[in-house]
């Protein structure tokens, strides 16, 4: 579809190119088709896979002529990546890689967790990911009851809003991540604070009526 329409430029959003799992080889856009190169602009950081959200520090990959008008548009900016982000990121990107390889079999161990934990839900279905820290379960099997504080459950928001209410557990609806339907729970967190959070969600899903 893309080669058909050459007028379309392809944003590639390869954060977490480091956090894929089991059997899973990550690929960008500009490796898988090498047609496509001239017009794809491959976006990365290391908010991801070097820990580092909060940094606000991004770099990407284009034609040398469209980066060279976002470095205009950068320059013009207010806003600005602090030196300490970018001496932090060189130190990241070129130094041992050996944290990357230990976060990502801990995320690999508590995704299993997770998801273990949220398929024994009553009314959730959790799909393991091949890849990042987040799940994204189904509880549409919900939708309809009414939680044990007294909340209709007509949508993920009402889902998402009642769970915190109730139990303290806060998860993003996936209605705002054009998933409605669906919540987003991120396993980036302790081992025994996820095995509490998952079990609160639990308790929540047991107590719809």
């Amino acid at each position: 579809m893309l080669l058909r329409h050459p007028q379309i430029w392809i944003f590639t959003d390869d954060i977490c190119e480091k956090l894929v799992y089991d059997s899973a080889v990550f690929a960008t856009m500009a490796q898988a088709e090498p047609r496509l190169p001239d017009r794809t602009i491959t976006m990365n950081g290391c908010s991801k896979s070097y820990a580092m959200t909060g940094w606000r520090l991004g770099f990407a990959g284009a034609p040398r002529d469209l980066i060279r008008e976002m470095g205009k548009l950068q320059g013009q900016s207010a806003s600005n990546t602090s030196s300490i982000s970018q001496a932090a990121a060189i130190a990241a990107l070129n130094g041992p890689q050996d944290s990357v390889a230990a976060m990502r079999q801990a995320f690999a161990r508590r995704r299993q967790m997770v998801v273990s934990m949220l398929n024994q839900a009553a009314g959730l279905r959790c799909h393991q990911p091949d890849g990042t820290f987040h799940v994204f379960p189904d509880l549409r099997e919900t939708l309809g009851r009414t939680s044990a504080g007294g909340a209709a459950i007509i949508t993920d928001t009402d889902f998402v809003a009642a769970l915190l209410a109730k139990h303290g557990v806060a998860v993003v609806p996936g209605s705002a991540l054009l998933g409605p339907g669906h919540f987003r729970l991120s396993y980036a967190a302790a081992d025994d604070t996820l095995r509490e959070a998952c079990a609160r969600i639990r308790r929540f899903c047991a107590e719809l009526h």
